[in-house]
């Protein structure tokens, strides 16, 4: 089954791929970032002591700036062409990959973070793109694949710098320069092969006036509204734990010989599975519904967390990364799906190309709450995350019990 976007007569299959391979060359570098900031930090001559601080602010820092820009990348990209804020995003990257590659400071680092920034508000556009060109029996299908291609760039990011690193012994600069010239031939990949999708609705008036009607419906809508606290609970977990990971390593692995290795191993390899099994899900939830999978994967979410520090070996650490990373996914499908087919038509694309705005919530305050729980130990941070999730399980079922209640009234 195809079909063609009446205006630019591509297939949707054929958007889907180019937006997938972009997404995963994106996610290749943000994931080097999580996995070998605390070997660039050792490098740079902070202290082990100090590391886990540096890890949770610095990561922070990546939302700093892109937090406030949310709304506005949505809302050009409808107004005036989604391809150049998309082909804007891999560009940036390119710069920041290679800022980050040539910082030999912790300030210089942090300078680079911060421009990540101005590289994010690309995966809303291109989920709103995808949403318009895909026949309404594919898409939890054509959101579990588009998801999955950032667990697979999660998994190539890691593992390409473990290469690298422990088996070229090329220096970590390196890591970030290949994945600049990646994100340069993703911006190329761009201008040549996607051709222009248009909302349905396109928007009219100021930019401002209409990002603010974008970020006003998101509270107005109650399914909308508890659709992002769900997500949002996730990212938070998320966010809160996965950059201390590579410390959860090095407490298991010690700091020895092919580090990098294992900290790809537990990073990236976890991630790849998630990617795979995320269309999977995606499929069920079209067969017996989005919601019974997206209880079921955030029930599983918390219970990994909770597991994690408890690991005693490398990999069992990289099991149980996999099965949370497996369930990230499978969380990241349903919500998709959902709010694509609960979200009216006149405010679908302003709704999804805000989708990403409770990670970039949770990128600041997933790190920063993090880097505090530190001093209680590692296992303190998980099990925080755990209870992050249990808490969208438990809103999950509250809102399950209301929608019976008026149903039976």
């Amino acid at each position: 089954m195809t079909r063609r976007h009446p205006d630019t007569g591509q297939q949707w299959w054929v958007v889907l791929g180019l937006f997938s391979v972009t997404s995963l060359i994106e996610t290749m570098g943000v994931s080097q970032i999580t996995a070998f900031l605390p070997l660039d930090l050792q490098v740079m001559g902070v202290s082990a002591a100090a590391i886990p601080r540096f890890v949770g602010l610095l990561n922070a820092l990546v939302f700093v700036f892109g937090l406030p820009l949310v709304p506005l990348w949505g809302v050009l990209a409808d107004k005036y062409s989604r391809k150049l804020i998309i082909t804007r995003s891999a560009i940036v990257e390119a710069i920041v990959f290679a800022a980050i590659a040539a910082s030999r400071h912790p300030a210089q680092l942090a300078v680079s973070l911060l421009l990540v920034g101005f590289q994010l508000g690309n995966t809303g556009v291109m989920l709103a793109a995808i949403r318009d060109v895909t026949p309404q029996a594919r898409l939890g299908t054509a959101m579990a694949v588009f998801g999955a291609s950032s667990s697979v760039g999660f998994a190539a990011g890691p593992a390409m710098g473990g290469l690298l690193l422990d088996r070229a012994h090329t220096p970590l600069a390196a890591v970030f320069a290949v994945s600049s010239a990646l994100s340069i031939a993703s911006a190329i990949m761009l201008g040549a092969w996607l051709r222009e999708v248009r909302p349905r609705v396109v928007p009219t008036g100021a930019v401002l006036s209409l990002a603010r009607s974008a970020l006003g419906g998101l509270f107005t809508d109650r399914s909308t509204r508890h659709l992002f606290g769900l997500f949002g609970c996730m990212m938070l977990a998320r966010q809160m734990s996965s950059p201390f990971l590579p410390l959860l390593v090095e407490q298991v692995h010690g700091n020895s010989a092919a580090l990098a290795s294992a900290i790809a191993l537990v990073v990236g390899a976890p991630a790849l599975v998630g990617g795979i099994v995320s269309p999977v899900a995606g499929a069920i939830g079209d067969r017996v519904g989005f919601r019974p999978v997206l209880v079921a994967a955030l029930t599983g979410a918390a219970a990994m967390l909770v597991a994690m520090p408890a690991m005693s070996t490398v990999t069992w650490l990289a099991v149980a990364n996999g099965l949370a990373a497996t369930c990230y996914a499978a969380v990241g499908a349903m919500i998709y799906g959902l709010l694509a087919l609960t979200v009216p038509p006149d405010r679908r694309s302003a709704t999804l190309n805000l989708i990403y705005l409770p990670l970039y919530l949770a990128g600041i305050a997933g790190p920063a709450a993090g880097a505090l729980l530190g001093v209680l130990g590692l296992g303190a941070i998980y099990d925080a995350a755990a209870l992050v999730v249990a808490l969208a399980v438990a809103l999950e079922f509250g809102a399950a019990a209301r929608h019976y209640r008026r149903r039976a009234a």
